[in-house]
C-alpha cells in the first residue's frame, strides 16, 4: 500500500476522574454535563449525546453520590415546566475537565508526531494491556446488534469463520455505546465452555466454535484444554478429568466448544 492512501497515524486517548476503584468522571459522563448545562433538560442531553434518559440518570446518580454535593439539580415552572441545571460544583468539575482534556489532547497530538509504528501495532498493544482474569480473551469488531424486550444480543468478528454472540442486557448496550463497526473485546472463563464432538447431537447453546485440539493438559481433578478455532484462535476449557476419560479426547481430533451467550462478558476499547 502507498504511502498516499495510508490514512495519517492518529493517537487518542482520555481523562477519566477517579474515586477509589471507580471512574466516575468518564468522557461520557462530562459529555452529559456539558449537553445538560446546554440545553438546561436531562432528556434533552441524553438525546444530544445518544444516551437514554434511564441511562442518563444513573450516570447522574453516580456523579451525585460521589461528589460532596449535589451536581445537577431538577427545576421547575418555566415554559417547558421544569427541567435540570448544573449546581457551581459541577460547573467548576466540568471546566477543569475541560481544561485537563485539552492539555491532555495537545500531549496526544505531540506523541502522535512520533509516528511509532502501525494502527494494527497500536491495536494490538491496547487489547494486550487489557487486565482480566477470563482465561479466553478476543478482540474484534461488533457486526450486528439486535435487541430484544430486555436483552441484547452482540454478534462479535473476531477475524475468523465464527463469530462470537453474547447477550447482554439492553442497558448496557446504551450505556457503553456499543454500536456496529466498533471495537470490543470478549471475554469468557474456561469453566464455561462444555467441550463436544462433532457426531454429538446440536445444543442450545447460541456459540458452538468448530475447530481441532491443539492441546490437552492433564491434572489430578480437571484437564484442560486448548482448541483451535482459526488459524490465530485459541479457546481453552477446562473439562474434568472423568470427562476427558468420557469422550477419549486426543490431539489433533475436532472438538466443539460450546458456549451460552450469556457466558460472554464484553469490553469497549473507544
Amino acid at each position: 500500500m502507498s504511502s498516499e492512501n495510508t490514512p495519517p497515524f492518529e493517537l487518542a486517548g482520555s481523562i477519566w476522574f477517579r474515586s477509589g476503584k471507580l471512574n466516575w468522571g468518564n468522557p461520557r459522563r462530562m459529555a452529559l454535563l456539558a449537553a445538560i448545562h446546554e440545553h438546561g433538560s436531562i432528556s434533552a442531553a441524553a438525546r444530544h449525546i445518544d444516551l437514554s434518559y434511564k441511562a442518563a440518570w444513573d450516570a447522574i446518580d453516580t456523579m451525585n453520590n460521589l461528589s460532596d454535593e449535589p451536581l445537577v439539580l431538577r427545576t421547575t415552572g418555566g415554559q417547558r415546566g421544569g427541567g435540570a441545571c448544573l449546581t457551581p460544583k459541577a460547573l467548576e468539575i466540568l471546566e477543569l475537565y475541560q481544561q485537563l482534556d485539552a492539555a491532555h489532547q495537545r500531549f496526544m497530538n505531540h506523541l502522535a508526531k512520533a509516528q511509532p509504528g502501525s494502527d494494527k501495532n497500536l491495536e494490538l498493544l491496547q487489547t494486550m494491556m487489557v487486565q482480566t482474569s477470563a482465561r479466553n480473551n478476543f478482540a474484534g469488531k461488533i457486526t450486528k446488534i439486535t435487541l430484544g424486550a430486555v436483552n441484547a444480543e452482540v454478534a462479535l468478528d473476531i477475524g475468523g469463520t465464527q463469530p462470537i454472540i453474547a447477550s447482554i442486557t439492553n442497558e448496557s448496550v446504551d450505556s457503553m455505546g456499543l454500536k456496529e463497526g466498533m471495537r470490543a473485546l470478549a471475554f469468557l472463563k474456561a469453566s464455561s465452555i462444555i467441550v463436544g464432538l462433532p457426531s454429538e447431537s446440536k445444543l442450545s447453546a447460541r456459540n458452538q466454535l468448530q475447530g481441532t485440539i491443539a492441546y490437552i493438559e492433564s491434572g489430578a481433578v480437571n484437564a484442560e484444554i486448548g482448541i483451535e478455532i482459526s488459524e490465530k484462535h485459541r479457546i481453552t476449557a477446562i473439562i474434568t478429568m472423568q470427562s476427558l476419560e468420557n469422550l477419549k479426547l486426543k490431539v489433533g481430533q475436532p472438538a466443539i466448544a460450546i458456549f451460552k451467550a450469556s457466558s460472554v462478558l464484553l469490553g469497549t476499547m473507544e
